[in-house]
């Protein structure tokens, strides 16, 4: 049986680098993939304490609302991403500097 401490060593690094991706990085699709380690990495967490904890499927049903929640905010910031575009002609997030035009 495996540690858990490899996985929650794992969602750690992964949580790390999500966080220093969306601070450091000023493009917009770095900054959505940052997002998503975050996701994934809390994800990873909750599946491995819920084996930990003995096979309960609460870890299991958490990462399936976190896939879809993922989705769903990749598919808003895509389109966002897109509007930006539209009106700059980079992608960089500290660009657009006003709500409405």
């Amino acid at each position: 049986m495996e540690s858990l401490a490899g996985y929650v060593f794992l969602g750690t690094a992964m949580f790390v680098l999500g966080v220093f991706t969306m601070v450091t990085r000023k493009n917009a699709i770095y900054v959505l993939m940052g997002a998503e380690l975050i996701l994934n990495a809390a994800a990873l967490n909750f599946v491995a304490f819920a084996r930990h904890l003995g096979n309960r499927l609460d870890g299991q049903m958490f990462a399936i609302f976190i896939v879809i929640l993922a989705a769903a905010e990749a598919a808003v910031a895509l389109g966002i991403v897109l509007q930006i575009h539209h009106h700059y002609p980079s992608i960089d997030v500290s660009k657009p500097d006003r709500l409405g035009d």
